[in-house]
């Protein structure tokens, strides 16, 4: 019996299902992120309502309870708060990590003068604000927080552009998703030098000579993802015993993962062509080690690794950090006791002077900067009015504000500085937005 094997052109492609939309890798950042950014602003709502409820109290000491192992004379335990800000936001810097070390190697950063101006614009963004905080709170109780005002949210700010639609530029989503990226890299590495003590350089290097073995494993070729988990993980512990604050890990791994791909598409065409799609009766398709299931166990790999470790790994981590880290984190310490006392105090107008008044300007200034010394040029569609739009969006500080705010703070200021980061975060996104949305288009 003769069989038609003529197949239509759709056969020769895999099936065709919703998240094919945001196969496109920027394209399925800025997704995640705007609804990431709902969410983030639905749980940041909810631990505000309960903390000014009758269950205000069980909420708080829900948080502080203890959570870890004591395995003889080792205890290794501490609050669920802060398991969530020192643990999981460790996997949210790794993510920030690997967008950045992705937009080097592989986007629009790999073209040095364009990524110049985010990061001279990011570098302003956090240098002015830091200025005018210590500018009202030099010598005062609050004078540690400077760190508060340096980063900017990138969930709120993707979630504000996608409310403008295509009235926006790509130029300048990709403006600002790099300097909020560079910002957050920024505002860990303050963290990790200006709010971290008593630092144990042995364990110190230690946690460089496993960084040292990752590398190695890396250059060896060791492909599986379970080894370098485990790795990382020992890092981190021996980081956090040091006294630097273990979120640095999460950087440092993020920028050393590899960025190329391992299988060329050449390569992977010239392996699927000697799949056997039915294998011969003789073999068998019931099991057993066969030259066709080798070939398509080679197949397989090869497809996977056609894709760089850096795009696998911010596939499979952004939805977990988008939908349930960063929820997570808002709900553990958004929580505020909304008082008129502390509406004009000294910590809450420097920080909302801060970023309303010291994103915009820091960002517009180090732009000019890099444009006028020539480091920088300013990508097609980009222009001034659009930059000082997003330079008022950049003062939406919230989630990374928030991580330092609750190092930096004594309990006696953190709800002055916490509600100068939401009242500051709402007024830099309004008037982000009525400046994106008006002055654009009236010239």
């Amino acid at each position: 019996m003769k069989v038609d094997l003529k197949v239509s052109s759709n056969t020769t492609r895999l099936p065709k299902v919703l998240v094919d939309r945001l196969t496109n890798p920027f394209a399925r950042f800025v997704q995640v992120e705007t609804t990431a950014g709902a969410m983030l602003l639905l749980f940041t709502l909810a631990a505000l309502v309960i903390s000014n409820s009758p269950w205000a109290a069980s909420f708080e000491h829900f948080w502080e309870l203890p959570v870890g192992l004591t395995v003889g004379p080792v205890a290794l335990v501490r609050s669920l708060r802060e398991w969530i800000n020192d643990g999981l936001m460790t996997l949210f810097f790794f993510l920030v990590a690997l967008e950045l070390k992705r937009e080097w190697v592989l986007g629009e950063l790999s073209r040095p003068r364009v990524a110049a101006l985010s990061v001279a614009a990011a570098l302003g963004g956090m240098l002015v604000p830091a200025i005018i905080y210590l500018f009202f709170q030099y010598a005062q109780p609050g004078q540690p927080g400077w760190g508060t005002v340096m980063a900017t949210d990138t969930a709120f700010v993707i979630g504000c552009l996608a409310l403008l639609g295509s009235r926006i530029p790509q130029s300048l989503r990709m403006f600002l998703l790099s300097l909020a990226i560079v910002d957050d890299i920024g505002a860990i590495l303050v963290v990790a030098i200006g709010y971290s003590s008593d630092i144990d350089w042995l364990l110190l290097a230690l946690a460089g000579l496993g960084l040292v073995v990752i590398g190695c494993m890396s250059r060896l070729g060791i492909r599986g993802f379970p080894l370098y988990v485990l790795m990382g993980g020992l890092i981190w512990f021996v980081v956090d015993a040091s006294g630097v604050h273990a979120t640095i890990t999460g950087v440092i791994l993020g920028l050393m993962t590899p960025a190329r791909r391992w299988v060329s598409d050449t390569r992977l065409y010239a392996i699927l062509s000697q799949v056997v799609a039915h294998p011969s009766d003789s073999e068998g398709s019931g099991g057993g080690h066969t030259k066709d299931r080798e070939t398509l166990k080679m197949a397989e790999m090869a497809a996977r690794e056609t894709l760089s470790p850096v795009e696998r790994l911010e596939m499979a981590l952004h939805p977990w950090v988008g939908f349930v880290i960063m929820p997570l984190f808002a709900f553990a310490n958004a929580g505020l006791a909304l008082s008129l006392n502390h509406l004009g105090g000294p910590v809450t107008l420097a920080v909302f002077m801060g970023f309303v008044l010291g994103k915009p300007t820091g960002v517009l200034l180090f732009s000019w900067l890099a444009l006028r010394l020539r480091i920088a040029i300013l990508p097609p569609g980009l222009s001034w009015p659009l930059l000082a739009g997003g330079g008022l969006l950049a003062g939406i500080g919230f989630t990374m504000a928030l991580f330092i705010a609750d190092m930096a703070f004594d309990q006696s200021l953190i709800d002055s500085a916490k509600l100068g980061i939401f009242l500051a975060s709402v007024c830099s996104a309004l008037a982000g937005l009525a400046v994106l949305r008006w002055w654009p288009a009236r010239i």
